[in-house]
């Protein structure tokens, strides 16, 4: 767990940030009064309800109720997670986040010279595309495959003229500055004379984002005959290729709603469905798809769609693929796989045949997970035989296994024990371990969450703020999971002033606190609630519940919830009818009081008799 940051950097850093400036950098604004409007660019504005003031640095939309800071913003337009928007920030107005701030496993120091260095050199490489004189064998090549400038502007690409050290005179001042070249990857040096020279040469360039947007390496496409055909920036302090995808960064730029995103092979493949309008597909950088890879993509949307060539190579790219995946199927994620005719990629299928030929193709041959995982380790097995059957399931019972989804594992037993005639072994008949049934149709609340990787325990945590996370099926622990699970629910909440009293009981005020937000924005999700409390011991509690295997049964998960919210609410009507009862005992009531003490009279009356009218139903059940 990372540390928190402070509140006192988070405001000081929210002054400092020009949010003005920000938002106009992602949407168009005009000036109006005080203020800067736009179309808001959370929810269809036909005319500019979306408002900004420079003078308190917030902006509001009048229409959908989107309102917020920097960092609102930044989690809800760019997805980006709290730490993320803040780091971003900060690396926007040039100072670092508190040392106690980082954490020990994945948050590295801001490398603002390398990202400033890498900006410079991607400048510097679209600069000579448009005005370089050798430039025009690169002109031709993206013409030739029918990219428009709208798209090589998009996706910043760039041209390195041939020669050995242009960029080196451009950037490289002084031995400091080469040597910071070096560990970027933009220069390489000769070991044995010393000499420094340009890494791409005469090579469409592609600049590679993480999800900040931040250039943190390149690609390159040989324009002559030299090897290889395309090369990659080396990993460096900020570009590890096993974790970032090219275009991910530009994917969910353009698609404010992605819900599935494709996998291509290449560079040219994501930019060549850009500009055809596909605007989903993202590519791995030199290397077979990796477990990180496979996190990234599901913490940004819950359906993947690979999609490689049908030759050997590319189905031996899907099978790691599959490997990567299993371990990360929850249940209500899909993973898909899309093979093309041998011969053709993404690019020159989606030019000959259309867009609209080519999402039919991916409608009626991509195969899901489990299909393709069945009928690939069938190809060698006869299924009539005995022992071909024996020999299926024991190839398939350990990657089924790695599927922590309990539903989609299950289908996955039924359907082997349908091919098979066997019953598929469970990690519990191996080790000879029991354990209790799970509830009908319940609903893994462990699965609400992309913004943190699972993690198992069954331990008790407990906070200084006294709150206690155990598998116990408290109904004001499970109300907030539910709350999470589907907050649309908040908005049949109707009024929670009465709440807003409650006692100090932890989980009840987070409750409350969740209603709120959720009351006044109703579209959030989970990772932008815990983006809200980010770093407070009510964030830690919601990380904590969402970490643990809840169990809610669907069937009655409505009722549950309202059941807690409705008993909530007659239990501090109740209080606050003693509150009065004790006062009129002591004092004279005024005439306000009175009527009241009479209608809370009645509603606790009313509310008992709805109790025990289900009583009695229950008993007569019984």
């Amino acid at each position: 767990m990372s540390g928190s940051i402070p509140q006192s950097f988070i405001h000081d850093l929210l002054n400092r940030v020009d949010l003005v400036g920000l938002i106009g950098e992602r949407i168009t604004l005009k000036k109006s009064g005080k203020n800067h409007l736009a179309c808001c660019p959370f929810h269809d504005d036909r005319s500019p309800s979306f408002s900004v003031s420079s003078e308190r640095q917030r902006y509001h939309c009048f229409g959908c109720g989107a309102k917020g800071d920097a960092i609102d913003f930044l989690v809800n337009h760019d997805r980006l997670d709290f730490r993320q928007a803040v780091e971003e920030l900060a690396h926007r107005v040039g100072v670092d986040i508190p040392s106690e701030a980082r954490g020990s496993e994945g948050i590295i120091e801001p490398k603002t010279p390398l990202y400033n260095l890498l900006a410079d050199a991607a400048l510097w490489y679209q600069q000579a595309l448009k005005e370089h004189p050798k430039r025009q064998l690169a002109i031709d090549y993206l013409k030739g495959r029918g990219l428009s400038g709208a798209i090589a502007r998009d996706f910043a690409l760039g041209f390195a003229p041939p020669g050995w050290d242009h960029l080196i005179q451009a950037l490289g001042t002084d031995n400091d500055q080469q040597r910071l070249m070096l560990d970027a990857g933009l220069i390489l040096e000769n070991a044995e004379t010393g000499r420094r020279y340009d890494r791409f040469r005469d090579r469409i360039v592609f600049p590679i984002r993480d999800q900040r947007g931040r250039v943190i390496a390149f690609g390159g496409r040989v324009l002559g005959d030299d090897k290889p055909k395309y090369l990659n920036s080396p990993e460096s302090p900020v570009f590890h290729k096993g974790h970032e995808l090219y275009g991910l960064y530009e994917a969910r730029r353009f698609n404010r709603d992605l819900t599935e995103i494709m996998v291509v092979e290449g560079y040219m493949d994501v930019i060549a469905l850009a500009q055809q309008g596909l605007r989903n597909a993202v590519a791995v950088l030199g290397t077979a798809t990796t477990g990180k890879h496979i996190q990234c993509l599901f913490r940004t949307v819950p359906n993947i769609l690979f999609c490689f060539d049908g030759d050997a190579a590319g189905r031996e790219a899907a099978w790691r693929a599959l490997e990567a995946a299993l371990p990360h199927l929850e249940d209500g994620r899909r993973v898909r796989f899309l093979f093309l005719p041998e011969g053709e990629d993404p690019d020159s299928l989606v030019r000959q045949e259309g867009v609209e030929v080519f999402l039919a193709r991916i409608q009626q041959q991509a195969q899901t997970l489990v299909e393709y995982c069945f009928k690939k380790l069938a190809e060698d097995v006869d299924l009539s035989l005995p022992e071909d059957r024996a020999r299926y399931q024991k190839l398939l019972t350990p990657l089924i296994e790695q599927v922590p989804g309990p539903y989609l594992q299950e289908l996955m037993r039924q359907r082997l024990t349908e091919l098979t005639g066997l019953s598929a072994p469970s990690k519990s008949d191996i080790s000879g371990s029991t354990s209790a049934p799970a509830p009908s149709n319940p609903v893994s609340v462990a699965e609400l969450t992309n913004a943190a990787d699972r993690q198992s325990s069954t331990s008790v945590v407990t906070s200084k703020a006294g709150y206690a996370s155990k598998k116990t099926d408290s109904p004001i622990r499970i109300a907030l999971c539910t709350l999470l699970y589907r907050p649309e629910l908040a908005q049949r909440v109707g009024a929670i002033d009465c709440l807003e009293d409650l006692d100090t009981d932890p989980d009840t005020q987070l409750l409350s606190q969740l209603l709120r937000w959720l009351g006044s924005t109703p579209h959030l999700k989970p990772v932008q609630l815990l983006a809200r409390c980010h770093g407070t011991e009510q964030g830690h509690h919601l990380i904590s519940l969402l970490e643990q295997e809840w169990l809610i049964a669907e069937d009655n998960l409505e009722q549950q919830f309202f059941d807690t919210i409705n008993n909530l609410i007659v239990r501090q009507h109740e209080r606050s009818l003693d509150a009065l009862l004790r006062k009129a005992r002591e004092t004279e009531l005024g005439i306000e009081e009175k009527d009241r003490l009479r209608h809370l009279c009645h509603l606790v009356q009313r509310s008992a008799s709805e109790g025990s009218a289900t009583a009695s139903g229950a008993n007569r059940e019984l």
